[in-house]
């Protein structure tokens, strides 16, 4: 009997990465040079923000989506901490609302009740600013978790409780409770666990750690036994941390290392192998964080399922990175874009604390799509004047980068010298032509 390759066919087996285009990033910006395991980014369907490099307190950066290109040194800013800005979140139901963590022990609100924007801050835009650790509950709109190494709080509503180091006692939550059981049960001898992802309702656990002898790992647990994980697999022997993306729509998980360039993709299922290495999105640019869009702001048209923001520090550089299924066809892929969470919660905070569960509130992503591409705002540029002399810019001065340039602009300037003597030459001559042909006249019989 003859060996035969396992193959498994996918429908995302050929996505590929996608750079965006010089204009079409935000360049300029002084990401922060914090070394704490964050991403220091966020997004929505309306505005990025980044956490900044700022002395005397934490700041960071709310710019609208369609303000793409050089930002301006004096942007304004949204300063409300003491201490360095850790981590930043968007409600996931109110576009203009965000929440921020810091090292302070400080706790302050914001613009959250007031009619008008912060004045620091884009148009319609308030900030809700939390100490230490932060999140925002995906089915129940309102609430606000938030913890640090010495207590934990709740915040629905107006409401808040705080209790220790684990989450208060009589909020008993399904999701609290799985949480909290791999720290507790879960045998991690050969594998120390840095993140871990819930893999939707697949009632599956992924975790990214390193193994005994220090190389990056990723594990597959199951959620009901976690006495031995399902696989394990080595991903290298680098030492930035692994981050782990899963898109519960399309089952796939996307793999990005702290001062990597590339971005590895996997899919995942319910059978073995249970993780199915697809293709690696590769650049020479390393990445201090990614910030992820929700599924509502993808392009729809151009089949995008995924898209990063990518911080470049030595660049200043924010990068969004799209992942798209090549398809040939115009049409609305609905095979690829399934009914995914929406913009509405599920439940109150009062249903929530209450112990009500509910599915979260679907929607459609066809209603997003559009053949031609939408109009999108641009900030003015001013106009600039220019002297364009043989084809260069005098007033511009770009220094030359390499000695090639260099004996190139010398070359240009030298026969650009020549040709105005010549010119200047040609000029004189018609000069004495002319004052020749003027005094032979004053001579001329005629006038006399």
């Amino acid at each position: 009997m003859s060996w035969r390759p396992q193959y498994r066919s996918s429908k995302f087996r050929n996505v590929y990465g996608k750079v965006a285009n010089r204009e079409h990033c935000f360049d300029g910006i002084p990401i922060t040079k914090n070394v704490h395991d964050n991403h220091f980014c966020a997004v929505n369907a309306r505005f990025l923000a980044i956490v900044t490099e700022s002395a005397g307190g934490g700041s960071f950066l709310v710019i609208p989506l369609e303000q793409t290109g050089r930002i301006e040194p004096n942007y304004p800013k949204v300063c409300g901490h003491q201490g360095n800005v850790l981590d930043i979140k968007w409600n996931p139901f109110i576009d203009n609302i965000i929440a921020s963590c810091s090292e302070d022990t400080s706790r302050a609100h914001r613009g959250a009740r007031r009619p008008q924007p912060a004045p620091s801050l884009p148009a319609e835009v308030l900030a809700t600013v939390i100490s230490r650790g932060g999140s925002k509950h995906a089915e129940s709109g309102g609430c606000l978790l938030r913890s640090s190494s010495s207590q934990s709080e709740l915040e629905c509503g107006e409401s808040s409780c705080v209790t220790g180091a684990l989450p208060p006692p009589n909020i008993q939550r399904p999701w609290l409770s799985s949480f909290l059981c791999p720290c507790k049960e879960a045998n991690c001898k050969n594998h120390r666990v840095n993140r871990v992802v819930f893999l939707g309702n697949m009632k599956r656990l992924l975790t990214t750690g390193v193994s005994r002898w220090n190389t990056r790992q990723i594990a597959l647990w199951d959620q009901e036994d976690l006495s031995m994980p399902l696989i394990e697999e080595e991903i290298d022997g680098l030492s930035g941390l692994l981050f782990p993306f899963y898109d519960a729509d399309t089952h796939m998980l996307y793999l990005a290392g702290k001062g990597d360039g590339n971005i590895r993709y996997y899919e995942i299922s319910t059978e073995k192998p249970f993780l199915s290495y697809l293709m690696e999105f590769r650049s020479p640019a390393p990445q201090k964080g990614l910030g992820v869009m929700p599924k509502h702001g993808l392009d729809v048209s151009a089949c995008e399922v995924f898209r990063f923001y990518k911080l470049v520090t030595l660049k200043g550089l924010i990068e969004p990175i799209s992942m798209i299924v090549p398809r040939r066809s115009d049409s609305y892929q609905e095979d690829i874009y399934p009914m995914t969470p929406g913009t509405e919660p599920a439940l109150t905070p009062d249903e929530w604390l209450g112990g009500i569960n509910r599915d979260p509130v679907l929607m459609s992503l066809k209603e997003g799509y559009k053949k031609s591409s939408k109009m999108v705002f641009k900030a003015p540029i001013k106009e600039k004047k220019s002297v364009v002399v043989n084809g260069i810019d005098l007033l511009e001065n770009v220094p030359p980068r390499t000695e090639n340039e260099l004996l190139r602009m010398f070359f240009r300037q030298q026969d650009e010298i020549r040709r105005l003597k010549e010119e200047l030459a040609q000029k004189d001559i018609r000069i004495r032509q002319l004052q020749l042909e003027l005094k032979n006249l004053r001579n001329s019989p005629k006038n006399c």
